[in-house]
C-alpha cells in the first residue's frame, strides 16, 4: 500500500487501503463477538453462594449479587463469597493463608464477641469469615457485612492498584518487562498453546517471505526498480496467511459456546484444544455415571428383620412406593418375594427400628421438604411432584427413608427431645460420620455413626464370627448393585468426651445396614460404548464397595462379561490393593484397572501419574476439596457443577453443569470437531499461499522484452484472494459440523499437533497442483500486453475457483466430496446435501464465485486496478482446470483410502456398524451388510 502511494499509483493504493480497512472492520466485529461470547461463558463459572432469600429458603446466587445483610451458608470446599459475621457453625475451620499467611486453617468461634473500641487483627477475628478464603472443615452461617472492594481482600487489591513505589524494581527493568510483554502480545506469543504455536508458525512464514523476496531480487541480479520491488513484495505477501489467527480465535469462541450448550463450561482454553485428544477418562460413579438420585431399597435391622422399599418412582417423595417387612437373618436370602406391608405406625411397635431411624435421621445433614415449584432454586434437587431436597444424594435417600415412617430429622428436632452437642463430619480418608446428641431427660449422650462397612464393623462390640456374618451380608447386598452403609450407636456417659473423635467412634453397637440403589443414567451405557469405539478407555474411580462398583461397571459397559484370565485379578481393584503396589509394579501391569473401589484422593493422583508414565492423555473428574490435586495433575480436570465444591471448580479446566458422564463424551466430540476444523481451515489457507508462491516463482521465468518478470497475478489480485476470498472460506470451515465418523477414530496425537504429515503432504499436493495449472494458463506471457492481461485474468479466475472447490474438498481429508455422508445421503445428489448443510461456507463459496465476475469484467476497474481484462474463450481453460484439479484431488483421496494413509486408515469400512451409533463411512454401494476389511477399531 505504501509503495503504491510512493509510486503515485493512487488508484491501486486506494483500493488496497479499502480492502485492508474492510478486513479490519470484519475482523474487529468477529473478534468483538468472540470476546463477548467468552465473557458470557466466564460469567457462567462465576462463584456462587448459598443465600437466604424472600421465601426463607437457601438459593444459589452469584457472589457478586450479595448485599450487606444477606444470610449466607458456607460448608466444606466453599470459597467465602463476602466478609461474613458468623453467628452459627459446627467444627468450622477456614484457610485464610492469603490474608494472614498462616499455614494452618483458622478455627472459628461464632459465639465470640469482640469489643468495639479495640482494633483486632484479621487472624484474631475468629467470629468472622473473610471473602476469598476457603472452608476446609465444618459448616457455618453468617451475615454479610462487607462486599466487593470493601472486603479485606478487596482493600488489598485497592492497595495494589494504587500508583507508587510498591515493587522495588528499577524503572528501566519495568520498561524492559513491559516492552517484552507488549512485543509478545503483538506477535501473538501470549495465549493458548495452539495460538502460540500458530503465531510462531506465522513468524517462520514471515522469515520465509523475506527469503522469497531475496530470491526474486537475486533472479533479477539485484537490479531493483519499482516493478522488481513490487514483484518481490507480492511473493512475500503471498506466503503469509493474514487471517490465520483471527479465524482461530473465532473458531475457539464458537467452540466454547457450543460446549456451554452441551452443559460443559470451559474455564481454560487449553482444555478446549486438548480434550479432543484424550485417551483415558477417569470418572466418579455417583451422580456422573449414575443418576445421583439414590433410593434406600433395603435395610437390615437386627432384632427386626429386613425392610424393603418397592415401586418407589420419585426418589424425593417419602409417600412414593410401598414398605415391606419380613423376618430375616444374615444367612437368609435377600429375595423380596415375601413379607408384609407396613406404614409409619410400625415404628411404635419396634424399638430396634426406632433406634435405626433415629440414627439415619440425626446423623444426616440433608433436608427434604415439600415446596412450591416457584420457590425452587438451582441449588435444590426437585422431585417430580414438588418435593425438594438439599444435601448429598446418600444422605437425602436416608432422610427420605426415615420420613417414610414419619421419623425425619425435622420432626425429631421440633419435638424438643434432641439437642446437637458435637459433630464429626464425613471425610474421604476416614469414610464415616458421627454426631453426638443430648436427649431430654438423660445425662448420658447418644452417639450415632454411619459409614462404610469395612470402617464401622471393626469398631463394633461384637465377636469375630458376628462381624464376619455382617461383612458377608454387606458383600451380598453390594453384589446387587447397592451402596451399603453400616449404622451404629452407643451411649457416651462423659459429656466432656463428645469432641474426642477417637473415643466417640470406638465401642459402637451395631443397629443396622442400609442398601442404597443409584440407577445408572439412561445415556451412560451408550456414552461408554461410544468412548470405547473412539479408542478412549473409561475408568471408574469410586468410593463405593468393590461389589457395588463391579455391578454398576458391568451394567454401564465399562466391564464386559468375558474378562481375559490374565486381567481378572487386576482389572478391578480396591484402593488399598492399588496403593500397595509400587510404581514399578503398577507399570508392569498388563493393563491399568478399569474399576478402583474405595478410592481415596491420593489413589486418584497415583492413577493419573500411572497413566502419564504410559504416555496416556487423561481426563479426571472430581467434586470434593481433596480431589483438587488429581484435577490439577490430570491433563484435563473436570469438576462437577451441581455438587462440586468451589475449590474443585477452581482447580479444574472444565465444569459440568449437569454432572453427567455423557456431557464429558460430548466435550471430547466437540474437542475433536474443533481440532478437525482447525486442520481444515489451516490447510485451506496454506494451500492458497503455496499455490500463489509456486505460481509467482514460476512466473520469474517469464520476462518481457526489457527482461522484467511479468506478473502472473497483480499485487491487488493476491491481496484480494488472501483477504477476501480465502478468509471467509476459512471462517466457514471453522464452523463445520462434526463429521459422522468423528467418534469412530482413535484419539489424535497431541504431540504432533495440527501439523500432521497428512496435512503437510495434502497442502503440498493441492497447492503445487494449483500452481502448475496456473502456470499453464500463463504460457502466453510473451504476447503483447493485451494477451498478458487476458492471461492474468484467467489465472485469477482459476486460482479463485480452485480455492472455492478446495474449501469443499477439505471438509474431509480422505472421504469423497460426492460421498461425504453416506449414512444420510447417497446417490448422485448426495453432493448437494454435503455442500448445503454448512450454510455459512455455502454462501461464502457462492459469494466468492459471484464476485469474481465483476472483478474481471467491470471496465476501467479491471484494467486500472487489478491489471487484467475481460476474457471469453478462456473460461474453457478455467473450467478444464477445475475439472482436472477436482479429478486430481479425488484421485489422491481414493489412493489414501485404498492404501490406508492418514485419515484413510479409518475409512476402509463398508456398511453399517450394528451397535446403535449410526453409519460408518465406506465407498462401496452395498450398505446392507457391515463388514470390516481391516481391523481399525480397537
Amino acid at each position: 500500500m505504501t509503495l503504491s502511494y510512493a509510486t503515485t499509483d493512487f488508484i491501486e493504493g486506494g483500493v488496497i487501503s479499502a480492502v485492508i480497512l474492510l478486513n479490519i472492520i470484519v475482523g474487529f466485529v468477529q473478534d468483538y463477538r468472540a470476546e463477548k461470547t467468552m465473557q458470557s461463558l466466564h460469567s457462567l463459572s462465576a462463584p456462587l453462594a448459598n443465600v437466604v432469600r424472600d421465601n426463607g429458603q437457601f438459593v444459589r446466587e452469584k457472589a457478586e449479587d450479595l448485599v450487606v445483610g444477606d444470610i449466607v451458608k458456607i460448608s466444606v470446599g466453599d470459597i467465602v463469597p463476602a466478609d461474613l459475621r458468623l453467628f452459627d457453625g459446627m467444627n468450622l475451620e477456614i484457610d485464610e493463608a492469603l490474608l494472614t499467611g498462616e499455614s494452618l486453617p483458622a478455627i472459628k468461634s461464632p459465639s465470640l464477641t469482640l469489643p468495639h473500641n479495640v482494633i483486632v487483627g484479621v487472624g484474631d477475628r475468629t467470629n468472622m469469615a473473610f471473602a476469598s478464603s476457603t472452608v476446609s472443615k465444618g459448616r457455618g452461617l453468617g451475615i454479610v457485612v462487607k462486599t466487593g472492594m470493601n472486603t479485606e481482600v478487596g482493600m488489598i487489591a485497592a492497595l495494589l492498584r494504587n500508583e507508587g513505589p510498591i515493587a522495588k524494581v528499577s524503572r528501566f527493568r519495568r520498561w524492559c518487562q513491559g516492552f517484552k510483554k507488549g512485543g509478545k502480545n503483538i506477535l501473538g506469543l501470549i495465549g493458548t498453546p495452539l495460538q502460540v504455536k500458530l503465531s510462531k508458525f506465522a513468524i517462520v512464514l514471515f522469515l520465509f517471505a523475506i527469503l522469497l523476496a531475496i530470491i526474486v531480487f537475486s533472479a533479477n541480479k539485484w537490479q531493483i526498480n519499482n516493478e522488481v520491488l513490487i514483484y518481490g513484495i507480492c511473493v512475500a505477501v503471498a506466503v503469509i496467511p493474514e487471517s490465520l489467527i483471527a479465524v482461530l480465535t473465532i473458531t475457539m469462541a464458537v467452540g466454547t459456546k457450543t460446549m456451554a450448550r452441551g452443559n460443559v463450561i470451559v474455564r481454560k482454553l487449553q482444555a478446549l484444544e486438548a480434550v479432543g485428544g484424550v485417551t483415558n477418562i477417569c470418572s466418579d460413579k455417583t451422580g456422573t455415571l449414575t443418576q445421583g438420585k439414590m433410593i434406600a431399597k433395603k435395610a437390615y435391622i437386627p432384632g427386626l428383620g429386613l425392610i424393603t422399599v418397592h415401586d418407589a418412582i420419585h426418589p424425593l417423595d417419602p409417600t412414593s412406593g410401598k414398605i415391606r417387612h419380613k423376618e430375616f437373618t444374615p444367612s437368609d436370602s435377600l429375595s423380596e418375594g415375601s413379607g408384609n406391608d407396613v406404614d409409619g405406625e410400625f415404628v411404635g411397635k419396634s424399638a430396634p427400628l426406632k433406634m435405626f431411624l433415629n440414627a439415619i435421621a440425626l446423623c444426616n445433614l440433608a433436608t427434604v421438604s415439600k415446596s412450591d415449584r416457584s420457590s425452587h432454586s438451582s441449588a435444590e434437587t426437585l422431585g417430580e411432584i414438588g418435593w425438594s431436597a438439599t444435601g448429598e444424594p446418600t444422605e437425602i435417600s436416608l432422610q427420605v427413608l426415615a420420613m417414610r415412617f414419619c421419623h425425619g430429622k425435622q420432626d425429631l428436632l421440633n419435638s424438643g427431645a434432641w439437642k446437637l452437642v458435637a459433630e464429626h463430619p464425613f471425610d474421604s480418608t476416614v469414610k464415616r460420620m458421627s454426631v453426638v446428641y443430648q436427649r431430654a431427660g438423660r445425662k448420658s449422650l447418644d452417639v450415632f455413626t454411619k459409614g462404610a462397612g469395612e470402617v464401622i464393623v471393626p469398631t463394633l462390640t461384637l465377636d469375630e464370627e458376628q462381624k464376619d456374618d455382617i461383612m458377608r451380608l454387606i458383600e451380598r447386598m453390594a453384589g446387587e448393585g447397592l451402596r451399603v452403609l453400616c449404622v451404629a450407636h452407643k451411649s457416651l456417659p462423659d459429656p466432656s468426651l463428645a469432641n474426642n473423635r477417637a473415643v466417640v467412634e470406638q465401642g459402637l453397637n451395631f443397629i443396622g445396614l442400609v442398601g442404597l440403589y443409584d440407577p445408572p443414567r439412561v445415556e451412560t451405557k451408550d456414552a461408554v460404548r461410544k468412548c470405547q469405539i473412539a479408542g478412549v478407555k473409561v475408568h471408574m474411580l469410586t468410593g463405593d464397595h468393590i461389589r457395588t462398583a463391579t455391578a454398576i461397571a458391568h451394567e454401564v459397559g465399562i466391564l464386559t462379561p468375558a474378562i481375559p484370565a490374565a486381567l481378572a485379578s487386576t482389572i478391578v481393584m480396591t484402593a488399598g490393593q492399588f496403593d500397595a503396589l509400587s510404581d514399578q509394579e503398577i507399570d508392569e501391569l498388563p493393563q491399568l484397572p478399569l474399576v478402583i473401589a474405595r478410592c481415596s484422593p491420593s489413589t486418584k493422583v497415583r492413577m493419573v501419574e500411572a497413566l502419564h508414565r504410559r504416555g496416556a492423555f487423561c481426563v479426571m473428574t472430581g467434586d470434593g476439596v481433596n480431589d483438587s490435586p488429581a484435577l490439577k495433575r490430570a491433563d484435563v480436570g473436570i469438576a462437577m457443577g451441581m455438587n462440586g465444591s468451589d475449590v474443585a471448580k477452581d482447580a479444574s479446566d472444565l465444569v459440568l453443569t449437569d454432572d453427567n458422564f455423557a456431557s464429558i463424551v460430548r466435550a471430547v466430540e466437540e474437542g475433536r470437531r474443533l481440532f478437525d476444523n482447525i486442520q481444515k481451515f489451516l490447510m485451506h489457507l496454506l494451500i492458497s499461499n503455496i499455490s500463489q508462491v509456486v505460481l509467482l516463482l514460476i512466473g520469474l521465468a517469464f520476462r518481457d522484452n526489457h527482461g522484467v518478470s511479468v506478473f502472473p497475478l497483480s499485487p491487488l489480485e493476491i491481496l484480494w484472494v488472501n483477504m477476501i476470498t480465502s478468509s471467509f472460506l476459512a471462517l466457514g470451515l471453522g464452523l463445520e459440523e462434526a463429521q459422522p465418523d468423528i467418534m469412530l477414530r482413535p484419539p489424535h496425537d497431541l504431540r504432533a499437533g495440527v501439523f500432521t504429515w497428512e496435512v503437510i503432504i495434502d497442502k503440498m499436493i493441492y497447492g503445487v497442483g494449483d500452481g502448475q495449472l496456473g502456470a499453464k494458463c500463463n504460457e502466453k506471457f510473451w504476447e503483447p500486453c493485451h494477451t498478458v492481461y487476458r492471461a492474468r485474468a484467467t489465472v485469477f479466475a482459476v486460482l479463485s475457483f480452485l480455492l472455492l472447490l478446495t474449501a469443499w474438498e477439505v471438509k474431509h481429508f480422505s472421504r469423497s466430496l460426492f460421498n461425504l455422508n453416506p449414512a444420510k445421503h447417497q446417490g448422485p445428489f448426495a453432493v448437494f446435501h454435503a455442500v448445503w448443510y454448512n450454510r455459512f461456507l455455502f454462501w461464502a463459496v457462492v459469494g466468492g464465485f459471484v464476485i469474481t465476475f465483476p472483478v474481471i469484467y467491470i471496465p476501467v476497474f479491471n484494467t486500472m486496478v487489478f491489471h487484467h481484462m475481460g476474457i471469453s474463450w478462456e473460461w474453457g481453460v478455467v473450467a478444464g482446470c477445475a475439472v482436472v484439479y477436482l479429478g486430481i484431488v479425488e484421485s489422491w483421496k481414493a489412493v489414501k483410502r485404498r492404501c490406508g494413509w492418514g485419515s484413510g486408515k479409518n475409512y476402509r469400512l463398508e456398511g453399517t456398524w450394528r451397535g446403535g451409533f449410526g453409519w460408518i463411512m465406506g465407498s462401496g454401494k452395498n450398505w446392507g451388510q457391515a463388514r470390516l476389511r481391516q481391523g481399525r477399531i480397537r
